[in-house]
């Protein structure tokens, strides 16, 4: 009698012990994301951080922080009210400080407005260098994925950052030994042709930016280009969505006053390109093989004006995400996107 009690109690323990290991093993399996975005211009920073919502709901990612770029007036707010909407009013905010916080037509001010949120200014927010180097030196070595979603002046600060009573290391070293990749959402990939122009991102009006950040990454970075984001087009779907969220508030603001946007709008939702939401998807999933392919490693460098051109080189950190030239499976992706950004009312 007593050796069967000790015999189920061993068992019981095991099983607890494996089921404890099993959850310790998920949880371990969480990739920790800072999110770093220019909020408030185009919708798809929007859609990115709702999709980044339900990968940290479903346990998928470990969502640290949120860094804001933009220098408009309502973008943290607005940011801190989506985070406060998706049940995480204390999700970390970062912004970058700058001298004058501008007004225009972007969607952060209806969201601020209209919904709930803790942050009264930007100025309530930390500096985005500052907090970085804090969530960075309590990180496990190699484990964060940083997503820029918007101009890279974020990261060119923190890589030129000196060592502090943070951390004993500079930016570019505590960068290398905190973070496992960067996913960039920018460029025309492979290289800009002078029809393109030049990508937003790698412009952003901050000459120099793009060059030296692409150039002192010393960590391995995927890039998703203007084109995948191009070729997925969300935004219409969102008409069905419930009214009272930010989700749709901010689709249908931009969708109203974005100056290319507005002169095709009649009332309702317009489709848009899903640049950021692609970015999103890699760093929570990847993907590779069912979504997209990775290309050969090479280097997609920048000219001061954040011209870019790529170059295969075996030894090179850089890789881009290619999109499948099989419609069904372009219209899989998009489907997913559209799921992925809708899953909560």
């Amino acid at each position: 009698m007593r050796a069967t009690y000790i015999l189920s109690v061993l068992i019981a323990f095991l099983m607890f012990s494996h089921g404890a290991q099993a959850i310790s093993e998920k949880q371990n399996m969480q990739t920790p994301i800072i999110f770093d975005t220019d909020f408030g211009g185009d919708a798809d920073d929007l859609g990115a951080l709702a999709m980044l919502h339900y990968y940290a709901d479903n346990n998928t990612i470990d969502l640290l922080a949120v860094m804001s770029w933009a220098n408009e007036k309502y973008a943290v707010q607005a940011i801190d009210a989506v985070n406060h909407h998706y049940g995480r009013p204390d999700l970390l905010i970062g912004v970058r400080k700058v001298d004058t916080w501008h007004t225009q037509w972007s969607y952060s001010e209806p969201i601020a407005k209209q919904f709930e949120h803790s942050l009264k200014s930007p100025d309530d927010a930390p500096d985005a260098v500052r907090l970085y180097r804090q969530l960075l030196s309590q990180a496990a070595d190699g484990s964060v994925a940083i997503v820029t979603v918007g101009p890279l002046a974020n990261i060119q600060n923190l890589l030129q950052s000196s060592a502090d009573n943070i951390s004993p290391l500079n930016g570019k070293a505590l960068v290398a030994q905190k973070v496992k990749h960067f996913v960039i959402m920018g460029g025309f990939i492979p290289s800009s042709t002078p029809e393109q122009g030049i990508e937003w991102n790698f412009n952003g009006n901050m000459p120099g930016v793009t060059q030296y950040v692409l150039d002192n990454i010393p960590v391995p970075t995927i890039f998703s280009g203007f084109e995948v984001g191009k070729a997925l087009t969300t935004g219409s779907e969102i008409n069905q969505y419930p009214k009272n969220t930010p989700l749709y508030v901010g689709y249908k603001h931009f969708s109203e006053f974005a100056p290319w946007m507005k002169d095709q709008y009649q009332g309702k939702v317009l489709d848009n390109a899903t640049f950021d939401q692609t970015a999103v998807m890699y760093a929570a999933i990847g993907g590779v093989g069912k979504y997209w392919s990775l290309s050969k490693p090479g280097l997609l460098r920048a000219d001061k004006t954040g011209k870019n051109t790529w170059e295969f080189d075996e030894s090179g950190k850089h890789r881009y995400l290619i999109l499948p030239d099989d419609a069904q499976k372009l219209e899989n992706t998009r489907q997913y996107i559209i799921n992925t950004m809708m899953y909560k009312d």
